[in-house]
């Protein structure tokens, strides 16, 4: 039966059996019979139960049922196999009725309820009804040399509108399903290719290889003899492709929109016209059910012998079963099936076909005698190669890829020869033979307690000396011995369908889990989710680096791509510059508003980066400069604009520099110093002289210039030069915005989380409260919850509907000390994570067979719950969900119990420098240094010393200093360790100044001899080392060709995930490490100067320096502090002096208020003035017009022979031509 969420098409299935059809183990009398288990019968006294009922495929359907008692039940939906459990609970009283609708529709045969437990007052009941109809199914089958055609009434037939939808399982992994084509270049092909469906479609485009896209691949191991459906549906060019619920929606090349098919449509085959029997390509083996297309049977149009269809070959009506039984090997360890072996015959052969994911494992083995301890030739898989051994001499063979793969291996005393999909591989001699398949325990000398030596994976069509193996009859009659096997089934899946990895992470898998290969993204972690890149040139400047071109991903783990700007250090501000390819002067003459002189701007990145740079901007600006020679701006009889300029939206903007929105005026109106009085604008008074307009445009909202139109320079003498500046932005308007919760029952709400795959959660927060809730979101039966549980603990919780998972960090300090405290939470396919400030991260990997989806449906709490217990009293900033900054402060401002804004003197990222931390005090603030390589009131002093030849410093590296430590060891099958993710990272960052060389700076390395080394090369260039496998070449990374021991100062920062580091030596003699050349520059030592050494949170040459008492410090020859790293700091010392004048930390609580009190009159008095004077000056020169009702103050509106903004000249500049490489 079907079962269907449409009641008017669904009948009772239950209540119309027989009482034949119910059948139980056991029965106490007649009036508990099994059939009394009918829903809305009061016969009997068989208890009632409901029971919601899960399937196997995604049921959408109907169940009744009633109990007396609670109860737990298991239900299977038998297709061909269950395998998929589920337990639901049931309801408390004899007569309540429940419907369950679940949400997708399934086709099935069988289907059983599992009781597990019954009340815990005893006893256990069942009455049930289940509705559907009856499902019509119409089939057949192709044995790989057949076809039905479906031939037109007409020549050819034109549609606009097609739907093809079929079942089908498959024997083989290759075959045409359907096929379809036009004399005028039109085609459709559906076929199997490598156990995936593709579907080949054009439109009246005669070269089949055309630039758009005619190809679409969907599923895997469709060869499974499992049941698939498959529907397309197409609309003009539109097409939705679906296989097995997934679909896909493409756009197919061509010129037209109509599909012409002539003469007929092939099903199962391509035939050769004028040759019956012979194929253009491989036919489909295997059957095909409710085969329609556009409404037409096909199927059962063929059974009925319509004239419409023509078969080729030998299809019948009715399934054929498959011929091959397979066996799976469930266990990476253990797993083994032993067979007899005849050692009295002379030669013996195997024949097999295997599957598997896995690139590692044994496969089979024959022992070449009856000793206690013979020789063994084996074959296995190793790096997803085939090798045939024989006392450890392995050779290739064969790559391993998920597809069925024959092997046939025969050999006798004198030879063997192995062939692997046909192709003849090898020869060898002098061989015994038995065979055992698989790895079993009790082998030693095998080493399969090893996981990666066990064979997970299929087999099937096994022959030994031509002879076929019945696995079924292995099984019933335990002839041979074996052990975690599963018979008559293949239970291989395709975990990379669909991909699961992120930001175009490439899938790799293993039979029982998948990983995600990073490589060439720019993002990191277990599914490619976090950008490798810093979010702003902020995030450069608390680094300590200078300007130069940087890539920033402006939405982390959002959907944009990283991208380059350029990040100027200038003054107290830093600036995010983007460039356009109309930076020179044009000149332009000719033009006229009806034919305007029109320039069109791309910019160095793209328009969605322009918006999000612009959004999350605290201020953004843009320069025109405009020069002009009789050459109006607006007509001086009506205002009508003669030129104007695009916004970023494409709407039509009239003002100028200095003025906001509908304000069509120059920047000289509002200085007050223009030409003519009568005009606001200097080239309105259209005189024969050159004129200047240049002004800075501001308002974000329509930032930058797109495209700008001058029309008024064709008249005699008319000329205008035009120049259009870089669009330049500073700030985060983001990273500071906050709210104050102090209600506990109050929240900010927000939109559902998107959270269904992954999420990723960071904020600042600080309180004096003992517990609170930081943000809560709620399912049917899904929530994640993240919250401060005590002083000392933070929860990460979440339930995908299998029970909730919490993950806690315990932190050595009190959390509720009112300081700022960061937190990362993330939730994703493959792993839940959490960290608190600097803190080891804590990790808890999912479990590959639970479920992956996190599904809610009610608002985003934020600062309560929906239960508004337990909410969060105190501050919280910068809260940022996927990449999205949720807008606090605006949000406060509507919702009680809740003020927009924090208080406290730590308001800003420019208080404290270099990554140091801002402590609040009663009436003023610190800066916390301890985890930066500066020292200082605000961080700022750089700390260095000099070596001579023999000096070194040894820092021995503690846990919480280790980076970002795993909870347990990562284990991911052998040949998976390019894609293993690790959870350790390096962060590195120093200064040096040096005129020797070969010298190595910097080694960090583990026990084991992994290393990573810093070093110049003998030609000066700077070289990175790793070596972090063993069994690989030391990895070399040269950033820059050019010699740096020049005797000038320069930066060198690293980043780099990778396994766990346990100590850090700057120099060393290189003892513990074996390459030659470190070993050499080591012995020859670093001479020079080193400066703001830092490795994580780490800071070794600042504590050889303050703290050599250390027992984690060492300090080998003459170590004497420096100055040589302050020059690199020289061009922030003055923007310090200005941004904190009058924040000394140690002032008192009366000086403050004093100064308050002052600046405060002050500062009333001086805005009054301006204001009157203001409003005088316009009221006076500008009668005409009324003033604007918002004007925003000026800076500098410099002419066009002054450049608007001049950097302080730094000539200590460390390096004028910094750049950043990614390893």
């Amino acid at each position: 039966f079907q079962t269907f969420s449409n009641m008017k098409h669904i009948e009772p299935l239950v209540t119309s059996l027989p009482p034949a059809s119910f059948q139980n183990s056991s029965k106490l009398s007649d009036r508990r019979s099994p059939h009394y288990a009918k829903l809305n019968r009061r016969e009997g006294m068989c208890s009632c139960l409901v029971v919601l009922l899960p399937s196997l495929y995604q049921i959408i359907s109907t169940y009744l049922v009633r109990t007396t008692w609670p109860i737990s039940l298991y239900m299977c939906v038998f297709v061909c196999l269950c395998i998929y459990l589920q337990i639901f609970i049931g309801n408390s009283d004899t007569d309540t009725v429940v419907q369950h609708k679940l949400p997708h529709s399934i086709r099935t045969r069988y289907m059983r309820l599992l009781p597990l437990e019954g009340s815990p007052k005893g006893g256990m009941g069942l009455r049930l009804e289940v509705y559907g109809c009856t499902y019509k199914s119409d089939v057949a089958d192709f044995d790989g040399r057949s076809a039905l055609l479906y031939r037109f009434n007409q020549k050819s037939t034109s549609t606009v509108k097609d739907v093809i939808s079929l079942r089908f399982r498959s024997h083989q992994a290759e075959g045409v399903l359907v096929h379809g084509e036009g004399q005028r270049g039109d085609f459709l092909t559906l076929e199997l290719q490598r156990g995936r469906l593709i579907l080949h479609l054009n439109l009246g485009e005669r070269k089949r290889r055309s630039t758009g896209r005619s190809s679409v691949m969907l599923g895997s191991l469709l060869d499974d003899h499992h049941w698939h459906s498959v529907q397309i549906e197409r609309f003009n060019k539109h097409v939705n492709f679906t296989v097995d619920g997934h679909t896909q929606h493409f756009r197919s090349p061509g010129q037209e929109d109509t599909l012409e098919i002539d003469y007929e449509l092939s099903f199962g085959g391509i035939p050769l016209p004028g040759k019956p029997g012979t194929f253009l390509h491989e036919n489909f083996h295997g059957c095909i059910e409710n085969l329609n297309y556009n409404g037409v049977n096909v199927i059962d149009m063929a059974k009925r012998r319509k004239p419409q269809i023509y078969t080729v070959g030998n299809v019948t009506f009715s399934c054929s079963e498959s011929s091959s039984v397979a066996v799976t090997f469930l266990g990476s360890t253990g797993s083994f099936l032993m067979l007899p072996a005849d050692y009295s015959m002379e030669s013996l052969s195997v024949r097999l076909q295997f599957r598997t994911w896995n690139q590692e494992g044994l496969l089979f083995s024959v022992p070449m005698s009856l000793d206690p301890d013979p020789i063994n030739l084996l074959l296995q898989l190793s790096q997803a190669r085939l090798l045939l051994s024989l006392s450890g001499g392995p050779q290739n063979s064969a790559q391993v890829n998920g597809q069925w793969h024959s092997i046939n291996r025969d050999f006798s005393l004198c030879n063997l020869v192995l062939v692997v999909d046909d192709v003849f591989d090898l020869k060898d001699s002098k061989l015994g033979f038995s065979i055992i398949l698989g790895c079993p325990l009790f082998q030693s000398d095998f080493n399969c307690e090893n996981p990666n030596r066990g064979y997970q994976g299929c087999l099937r069509l096994l022959f030994i000396n031509n002879h076929p193996v019945d696995a079924l009859q292995i099984q019933q009659e335990s002839l041979s011995n074996y052990s975690q096997i599963s018979f008559d089934v293949c239970n291989i899946q395709d975990r990379c369908l669909p991909n699961l990895c992120e930001h175009g992470g490439q899938c790799i898998q293993s039979w029982d889990q998948f990983y995600c290969d990073c490589s060439g993204t720019g993002y990191t972690g277990a599914p490619c989710h976090n950008s490798i890149y810093e979010r702003s040139c902020e995030a450069f400047r608390k680094t300590g680096s200078q300007s130069s071109v940087f890539t920033i991903d402006l939405d982390g783990s959002g959907p944009l791509e990283h991208t380059q700007v350029n990040c100027t250090m200038a003054e107290d501000k830093v600036w995010t510059v983007v460039g356009h390819d109309h930076m020179r002067i044009i000149d332009i003459r000719g033009s006229t508003p009806r034919s305007p002189f029109v320039l069109i701007f791309s910019y160095t990145i793209s328009p969605y980066h322009l918006r999000s740079l612009v959004t999350s901007s605290e201020h953004c600006q843009q320069e025109v400069k405009y020069r002009c020679r009789k050459s109006r701006l607006f007509d001086t009889w009506d205002g009508t604009p003669l030129s104007w300029w695009l916004d970023r939206d494409g709407v039509k903007r009239t003002y100028w520099g200095g003025f906001l929105p509908g304000v069509q005026q120059c920047s000289c109106s509002l200085d007050g110093n223009c030409r003519d009085m009568n005009y606001f604008c200097n080239c309105d008074a259209d005189q024969d002289t050159w004129a200047n307009d240049t002004g800075v445009l501001s308002y974000k909202d329509h930032l930058p210039l797109s495209e700008i139109a001058i029309g008024d320079t064709n008249r005699t003498n008319s000329q205008a030069e035009l120049q259009i500046g870089q669009l330049r932005c500073y700030g985060n308007r983001f990273f500071w915005n906050s709210a104050s919760f102090y209600q506990e029952s109050s929240y900010l709400h927000f939109p559902t989380l998107q959270a269904e795959l992954s999420v990723d959660i960071s904020l600042f927060f600080k309180t004096s409260a003992l517990s609170g809730v930081f943000l809560e979101n709620l399912g049917v039966r899904d929530f994640i919850r993240l919250e401060l549980s005590s002083p000392y603990t933070v929860n990460l919780t979440f339930d995908l509907g299998d029970g909730p998972v919490i993950i806690t960090v315990q932190a050595p300090v009190a959390l509720n000390d009112r300081q700022w405290h960061y937190i990362r939470a993330e939730r994703n396919v493959k792993e839940a994570s959490l960290q608190v400030d600097s803190l080891p991260l804590k990790l808890n990997e999912a479990p590959s067979e639970r479920p992956y989806r996190l599904q809610l449906s009610s608002q985003l709490f934020v600062g309560g719950t929906a239960s508004r217990q337990r909410g969060f009293l105190g501050c919280l900033r910068a809260l940022i969900i996927n990449g999205v900054t949720l807008d606090l402060y605006e949000r406060a401002k509507t919702t009680p119990g809740v003020n927009s804004g924090c208080p406290g003197h730590c308001t800003s990222d420019s208080v404290c420098h270099n990554g140091g931390r801002c402590v609040e005090e009663r009436s003023s603030y610190t800066c916390d240094c301890t985890q930066t390589a500066f020292d200082g009131p605000h961080c700022r002093t750089a700390l260095a010393a000099s070596f001579e030849s023999g000096s070194s410093v040894l820092y021995t590296l503690q846990e919480p200093f280790s980076g970002i430590l795993n909870e347990e060891a990562r284990r991911s099958p052998a040949g998976f360790h390019d894609a293993e993710v690790t959870k350790s990272q390096e962060k590195v960052s120093f200064g040096f100044l040096t005129h020797h060389v070969p010298a190595l700076i910097l080694t960090a390395h583990t026990l084991d001899q992994h290393y990573m080394a810093v070093m110049l090369t003998s030609n000066g260039s700077l070289q990175i080392r790793y070596l972090l496998n063993k069994e690989k070449r030391t990895e070399k990374f040269s950033p820059v060709s050019s010699s740096l021991a020049d005797g000038r100062f320069h930066w060198v920062k690293i980043n780099r995930k990778g396994q766990e580091l346990c100590s850090i030596l700057f120099p060393v003699s290189g003892s513990d490490i074996t390459d030659k050349e470190l070993v050499q520059a080591g012995l020859r030592g670093f001479i020079g100067c080193l400066s703001s050494v830092q490795f994580n949170q780490a800071t070794p040459l600042k504590a050889a320096l303050q703290n050599s008492q250390s027992p984690l410090v060492t300090v080998i020859g003459r170590l004497e502090a420096s100055s040589c790293g302050t020059i690199s700091s020289l061009n922030t010392l003055n923007d310090s002096a200005k941004t904190d004048q009058g924040k000394d930390p140690l002032k008192t609580a009366d000086q403050n208020d004093l100064a308050l009190i002052g600046g405060v009159v002050a500062a009333v008095v001086f805005i009054t003035l301006c204001v009157l004077a203001i409003i005088i000056r316009f009221l006076y020169r500008h009668r005409r017009t009324p003033a604007p009702s918002v004007i925003t103050g000026k800076t500098h509106r410099p002419s066009m022979e002054h450049p608007p903004y001049r950097a302080a000249l730094d000539l200590h500049k460390p390096n004028h031509d910094s750049k950043e490489y990614y390893i």
